[in-house]
């Protein structure tokens, strides 16, 4: 079965991006960094996203994150699904941050209940498709607007998102030009989908699927 074991984000200055990712959300493990200038402008075509278990913990991270440097695209509000807001980090990549409920229960804390990659893709069935003949389980899945695939024991839960939607959910317009700026990686074979998303083979060798945010420092 087909899973993500890490999560490369091509940054210009990794150790930049390492001190607000470890500020702002306390990541580590989760995702690694990898210098790069290849060209992008607009919107990249994926999000990152990290639910939480309660609306206060929404606000407590997006508020370390401005501080830290990030612009906030979307303020954090109540909407059908729950709560919670978008903003971009200093090196370009958008995060969403969220909780499925709308009250609080208890004080503020900064654990993240699961981080959550959503590709941006022209054809959600069609993409659909092409995962599940790479390995790939579906968890969930809502028509052509849709999909959750199941991704056993990786720190990351990958969805497919309609791009405009994903654009518009983030607060920003979907045009966008050049490098996604993301690298997926994987232990069963490398391959680029329908929309240009690079997933390659990763190896416990350093160096390889780039910088983790511990090697970073």
């Amino acid at each position: 079965m087909t899973s993500i074991d890490s999560i490369t984000l091509e940054v210009a200055d990794p150790s930049a991006a390492n001190h607000f990712y470890s500020t702002a959300f306390g990541l580590d493990t989760q995702i690694r960094l990898r210098c790069s200038d290849a060209s992008t402008s607009g919107f990249r075509g994926f999000t990152l996203s990290l639910t939480v278990s309660q609306p206060v913990n929404v606000n407590s991270l997006i508020d370390t994150a401005l501080v830290a440097g990030a612009s906030l695209l979307k303020p954090a509000a109540k909407s059908f699904w729950g709560y919670g807001g978008a903003l971009q980090a200093p090196d370009g990549t958008i995060w969403t941050i969220a909780s499925s409920a709308k009250k609080d229960t208890g004080p503020a804390t900064r654990e993240i209940d699961q981080m959550v990659l959503l590709l941006g893709v022209a054809d959600v069935k069609a993409s659909k498709r092409f995962y599940v003949d790479h390995g790939l389980a579906v968890k969930r899945s809502f028509g052509g607007k849709y999909v959750e695939f199941d991704t056993p024991g990786s720190q990351v839960t990958l969805g497919l998102y309609g791009r405009r939607h994903l654009a518009k959910n983030a607060g920003i317009p979907a045009d966008g030009t050049g490098s996604h700026r993301l690298t997926i990686g994987t232990g069963v074979g490398s391959f680029t989908d329908p929309d240009g998303f690079t997933w390659e083979t990763t190896s416990h060798e350093s160096g390889v699927a780039g910088q983790s945010m511990n090697e970073v420092r």
